[in-house]
């Protein structure tokens, strides 16, 4: 008679295990299919602004949305292919970092027969393209902005610091050709010193592809030409800066009072860093981690099929399509302003 009773309650605590398991399980899936998925194609990992963006989207993910960064290593083929994986998977929203501006359309054609909304950021889309469906947006920075702050950085300073001639032969490193970021500050940092009254001479231009070891190496090979000509030198970003004053430390600069004027864009920590140090001497601040909460304020939005404006997503959209985040100048006297 015990062994009975025994055996009825040990059968009874099973099955209470059993549905107890069963419907923990239960309410778990119904969790994880309520839960938002947000896929997103960056150019390369190897980007340190990019990683910054990254972090931010990560760091902002939590148990109602899920975040799923790939990298296209660079290659439009592999951007695509990644494109299509989360076009598969029925992702609720695209965050894409393009290779080439000229996919877009492609892009945002594959995205609107899916019934996708595509965000794109940090390298934008022709007009005509983010006008080809109403569910495409673009979160960045404006280049020409960024530009004219490196441009003003340099007239200050050789406000103070005239060179020998009146002229300012400068270097400039590029991103790529495509970018409009790099043909952007490229353009509209010679115009702004030309605004403040100087006279400037190109003695170099390279493109160096936003990569400090390609930047380091350009560098050397421009200072053995030009080497004592150079009165400064423009990075479309911060990383090429940092190159460019690698090869400056390799010839003696930044010792004994050998110095050359070098600005980025970004305010990363490395260049964050050599401002504090004295070798760079400013930078222009890319607030990644803006960005990055508009991304994914926005995708969550999108995600949830609610309207985008200021009150949802917590930024001005304009033209109901672009999402604009300022840069600022960084100097040493303000450094510690970015977090």
């Amino acid at each position: 008679m015990k062994f009975r009773i025994r055996l009825y309650i040990v059968s009874i605590l099973i099955l209470s295990f059993f549905f107890t398991g069963c419907l923990s399980m239960k309410a778990s899936t119904v969790n994880l299919g309520k839960k938002a998925n947000i896929g997103v194609v960056v150019a390369s990992f190897d980007d340190t602004w990019i990683t910054s963006v990254r972090n931010q989207l990560y760091s902002m993910a939590n148990d109602k949305v899920n975040v799923d960064i790939w990298s296209a290593d660079n290659s439009e083929q592999t951007q695509n292919q990644k494109i299509d994986l989360l076009i598969s998977r029925k992702v609720d929203v695209l965050a894409i970092n393009l290779v080439e501006k000229s996919s877009a359309a492609a892009i945002i054609k594959k995205a609107q027969k899916a019934n996708i909304p595509i965000i794109f950021f940090n390298i934008e889309p022709s007009a005509e393209d983010l006008k080809l469906w109403d569910k495409v947006y673009y979160v960045g920075a404006k280049g020409e902005q960024s530009g004219e702050m490196q441009g003003e950085i340099l007239s200050n300073y050789f406000k103070s610091h005239p060179t020998k001639d009146g002229i300012i032969h400068y270097v400039m490193l590029k991103g790529p050709d495509s970018h409009q970021d790099a043909i952007s500050r490229s353009k509209y940092s010679i115009e702004a010193i030309k605004a403040s009254g100087f006279k400037v001479e190109k003695l170099s231009e390279e493109i160096a592809e936003w990569n400090r070891e390609k930047a380091d190496g350009k560098m050397k090979n421009i200072l053995e030409t030009q080497g004592d000509k150079i009165d400064c030198v423009i990075a479309n970003n911060d990383d090429m800066a940092l190159g460019a004053i690698d090869a400056l430390k390799d010839k003696g600069y930044f010792m004994n009072g050998k110095y050359i004027p070098v600005v980025g864009v970004d305010a990363t920590s490395a260049a964050l860093g050599c401002i504090k140090t004295g070798t760079l001497l400013g930078t222009v601040f890319n607030d990644a981690s803006s960005q990055g909460k508009a991304i994914f304020n926005l995708a969550n939005v999108l995600a949830n099929s609610k309207s985008p404006n200021k009150e949802s997503v917590g930024y001005a959209i304009t033209d109901n399509k672009y999402i604009w985040i300022d840069y600022k100048v960084i100097l040493k006297e303000n450094v510690n302003d970015v977090n």
